[in-house]
């Protein structure tokens, strides 16, 4: 690995740098967007069961809120459930707002990771053809120039590659899952309102 590098030159020492970040990213997301760290099982149920029991509290709400995220979303509800039925759904939709940025928090690192790394590796490409144009000389080619040449041109091509495809799925993938869980916090606050303001049984 190290001679690889050493062969291809200083092109390859970018990708590498991107490379390390954007393992690092895939990882640190695919430990936060856990569904059960974000839209935690029987959470609402929960809830509905202490409002049954005790109704809202302070206390109540704080528990909820430090839950997860679906919690800080439903505590937002719960802190002004004794409102109208419009000021709760929205209090509930300005901290799902908030909560769904913070779930996108590194996406968009991820995918200018997966854009520009084929366009660093055709950079190395670059820097690989001028090294071969500049083996050539009076006397005919240098074959050490000539060798690395090739290799910068077609290793930081490949290395480009081999980053944007997995970056690019990962990203797409936790865009995906992103929506998804945004989806579900949205249909467990509404069902809290509708409960909340009688337009629906909560579950015994």
């Amino acid at each position: 690995m190290i001679e690889l590098v050493q062969a291809s030159g200083w092109p390859m020492w970018p990708l590498l740098l991107t490379s390390v970040v954007a393992v690092a990213l895939i990882i640190e997301r695919s430990l936060s967007l856990r569904r059960s760290k974000v839209v935690p099982v029987g959470l609402l149920e929960q809830v509905l069961a202490d409002l049954r029991q005790h109704g809202v509290s302070a206390e109540m709400i704080n528990r909820v809120s430090a839950h997860s995220a679906l919690g800080r979303v439903l505590a937002a509800g719960l802190r002004n459930m004794n409102c109208s039925r419009e000021v709760m759904k929205e209090s509930i939709e300005e901290a799902g707002r908030a909560v769904a940025h913070e779930l996108e928090r590194f996406l968009t690192t991820l995918g200018t990771i997966a854009a520009i790394s084929p366009l660093m590796g055709l950079f190395g490409t670059i820097v690989g053809m001028i090294d071969i144009f500049s083996s050539q000389g009076v006397s005919g080619a240098n074959p050490q120039l000539l060798a690395q040449g090739i290799a910068i041109a077609l290793n930081t091509t490949g290395a480009g590659l081999i980053i944007a495809i997995p970056a690019t799925i990962f990203w797409r993938h936790f865009r995906a899952l992103v929506d998804s869980l945004v989806i579900d916090m949205e249909q467990q606050a509404i069902m809290l309102v509708e409960v909340v303001h009688g337009d629906r049984r909560a579950a015994a």
